[in-house]
């Protein structure tokens, strides 16, 4: 019995690697061979679109069709880090999104309480809350500009009717603040709809047992919201601002809709403004110097969201 406990085990056969098949091979052609269109329109779409900006940004191009492209290095650039134009444009999109995005994540968190609770109709508030999501920008945008209408506006008949107004006002084409302000108010009822249902996502995530243990301890609706709700809503509310941040950061179709940019460029974004000089200018090269400043800033934002959920544990 000893012996054949001490007797060394055979040694194992040498596994040969096994080598595709000749089909196999033929399978694996036949599936880039589909995969090449989608390969074509990716470099058509993505790729060379970047490349041809990024060279664009380096070259003194003031219209399509200028023959005369010199080199300028970083010039552009410069200009555009010391335009006021520009950094005008910063700051009005840093208001639009840091204001937009607070009361889109109030409002939010609000909504999605109510669409979380066990009503009847549960689903139908549902498929309502979603409407100014899914309605196009430009649906939206135009509604919008009519309710602020200065001569029109149902905002203004409705105020004057209640008595809080004596006259009709202009929204959107006297006060560049203010203007700002509707437009904001346009995108906030626009997006919250989409803040909601991605914080619903986090409460559902949110175990009962917490709830009914604050429950027996004694605690109140209020106490349990503050001590239970936001914390587990953190990484919700995180993912949502910088998906928030990076998309007002790039906003254009709502400001382009509703105000055009005015009065006296008071609404004017980053992406607009880039848009303008760009287009109605017809400067081509500092237009594709101001879209990679954006650019630059959007991907920095990116690694932001990307490390934020690395350390939530959301990202492997």
């Amino acid at each position: 019995m000893t012996d054949q406990l001490n007797r060394p085990a055979p040694p194992r056969a040498q596994e040969t690697p096994v080598r595709p098949s000749r089909a196999g091979r033929g399978e694996a052609r036949f599936a880039l061979f589909l995969l090449l269109p989608a390969a074509f329109v990716v470099f058509g779409v993505v790729v060379y679109p970047v490349v041809r900006t990024l060279v664009t940004s380096v070259l003194d191009v003031d219209g399509p069709l200028d023959d005369s492209t010199p080199f300028v290095g970083v010039s552009n650039y410069v200009e555009a880090l010391g335009d006021p134009g520009f950094w005008r444009a910063v700051w009005q999109t840093s208001y639009f999104s840091v204001t937009s995005i607070f009361f889109e994540v109030v409002f939010g968190v609000g909504i999605a309480l109510l669409l979380n609770a066990p009503l009847r109709a549960r689903w139908l508030f549902r498929a309502i809350v979603i409407v100014p999501w899914a309605l196009p920008t430009i649906v939206s945008g135009a509604m919008w500009r009519y309710i602020f209408s200065g001569q029109y506006g149902a905002l203004n008949a409705v105020l004057t009717q209640l008595g809080l107004m004596d006259e009709y006002r202009s929204w959107l084409g006297s006060d560049p603040f203010l203007a700002l302000n509707m437009v904001m108010a346009a995108d906030v009822w626009k997006n919250t709809s989409l803040v909601a249902f991605l914080l619903l996502a986090g409460l559902q995530n949110i175990p009962s047992d917490l709830y009914e243990a604050a429950r027996i301890d004694g605690a109140g609706p209020i106490r349990s919201f503050f001590s239970i709700t936001v914390p587990m809503l953190v990484p919700s509310i995180v993912i949502v601002l910088v998906l928030r941040t990076i998309d007002t950061v790039r906003i254009f179709d709502i400001v382009y809709i509703v105000t055009g940019g005015g009065p006296a460029s008071g609404t004017q974004t980053v992406a607009f403004y880039t848009y303008v000089r760009a287009f109605s200018d017809q400067r081509l090269g500092y237009g594709s110097a101001l879209s990679y400043l954006v650019t630059a800033v959007v991907l920095v934002l990116s690694v932001v969201y990307l490390r934020t959920l690395r350390k939530r544990g959301a990202l492997l």
